[in-house]
């Protein structure tokens, strides 16, 4: 198939990739390259903007002829660059083809989609090959820090970063080390950033660092940190005056990623918290109870389930275990999965019914608490035996009665 980037000449394209952060990581480096007077197109799980028009493809990385389809969308509404998510199955299924990116960022990575990749090794050396489809595009010979050569920006904070910073310095990438453990909280301020949680302070210098290699002026990308919000359904902000908790719809649906959610709601006082999360807490005379409605999707690895029962017992005081979209699945045995990571838990309630479940928790919740309900985020359906039903978490709360 014909390249699509030699038939795109006049758009830059930047690539994501990395088991968590990928989306909020796009979006921030698109809000930078805005900032600096450049027309950025993204593609990301939630939606794609082609410059003038969004929508929602269905995929984190659509296939090439999507690809190209959009492309040209981008091309014709004068994008300058087009930033977007290239998850572990597109790169091994080379779903972006001969797409010739001018550099890319690795997030991090955790366990998750073994169903496919088989091992985390297998899945590790997927993700380190996204470098090197982009080196081989523009040379040959590795050489850490050259700076004719492609920007890869490694975040250090998470899992396998440094094992991946490493792998990269053997790739003709000139590799860009990010995040706090990089040194980013010196070079940017982070204090009324409203975003919450070490992991997306994180994603802001990964995308900070990807987008000053992009030639953006880091007084511009610090101008812009403050206005960033949260959307999407990632740690989103959902009210209803009827519900006396807080309540906060959230993608994570990884081990990882509900630890780092949960813990950044457990532990605010050090992880720069939107000031009204901060007032929330400290006026509330007992501690506060953390709720967490989650559950785990059918068809998927099958070995993060317990492991997300226990990073959700590991920092929340009530568990309410659900279905995600149980797709093909029984969701009694999903949930039966996921109870081996936190049976022992003090606080447990199972609810198959999504509905149900986040009822519960509203219903029960005293003022002071907060709820996250985890899992699918900014999604509006829920597969259930090869039929999509609507369902939007954050419709849910707003309905509540």
């Amino acid at each position: 198939m014909k390249c699509p980037a030699s038939e795109f000449t006049s758009v830059k394209f930047w690539g994501i990739t990395g088991t968590n952060g990928k989306t909020t990581t796009t979006w921030i480096f698109a809000e930078f390259m805005k900032a600096a007077g450049r027309k950025c197109g993204y593609i990301t799980t939630v939606e794609v903007f082609d410059g003038k028009d969004r929508y929602y493809t269905g995929y984190t990385t659509p296939p090439l002829a999507q690809l190209k389809e959009i492309y040209a969308k981008m091309e014709a509404n004068g994008c300058t660059d087009c930033v977007m998510e290239v998850s572990s199955h597109a790169i091994h299924q080379h779903r972006t083809g001969d797409t010739v990116f001018s550099g890319g960022a690795f997030t991090n990575l955790s366990e998750d989609h073994l169903d496919y990749h088989k091992t985390m090794e297998a899945y590790f050396d997927v993700k380190l090959d996204f470098a090197r489809q982009i080196a081989a595009a523009h040379s040959t010979t590795p050489s850490m820090g050259r700076k004719d050569l492609p920007p890869y920006v490694v975040c250090l904070d998470g899992e396998n970063g440094e094992k991946m910073f490493n792998a990269v310095g053997n790739v003709a990438v000139n590799v860009i080390a990010a995040g706090l453990k990089a040194g980013g909280a010196t070079k940017y301020d982070l204090s009324n950033l409203q975003l919450a949680g070490a992991y997306n302070q994180s994603n802001v210098l990964t995308a900070a660092a990807l987008a000053e290699a992009a030639g953006v002026e880091r007084e511009t990308i610090q101008r812009v940190i403050p206005t960033l919000k949260p959307r999407w359904g990632r740690l989103e902000l959902v009210e209803n005056p009827l519900v006396k908790a807080k309540v906060y719809v959230d993608f994570a649906h990884t081990p990882d990623g509900l630890e780092k959610v949960l813990s950044a709601l457990r532990l605010p006082s050090s992880l720069h918290l939107p000031p009204s999360l901060h007032l929330h807490l400290k006026s509330t005379p007992i501690s506060p109870h953390l709720w967490v409605v989650f559950g785990a999707g059918g068809d998927r690895d099958p070995m993060k389930r317990p492991l997300m029962g226990a990073a959700c017992a590991k920092f929340a005081d009530r568990l309410v275990v659900t279905s995600d979209n149980p797709r093909s699945e029984d969701p009694n045995e999903i949930i039966k999965a996921i109870l081996g990571g936190c049976a022992d838990h003090l606080s447990v309630y199972v609810e198959p019914d999504r509905a149900k479940a986040i009822r519960y928790a509203l219903g029960n919740a005293a003022e002071g608490d907060i709820v996250v309900i985890a899992g699918k985020g900014h999604e509006t359906t829920q597969e259930i035996k090869g039929v999509k039903y609507p369902f939007d978490d954050r419709e849910q709360v707003r309905n509540f009665r």
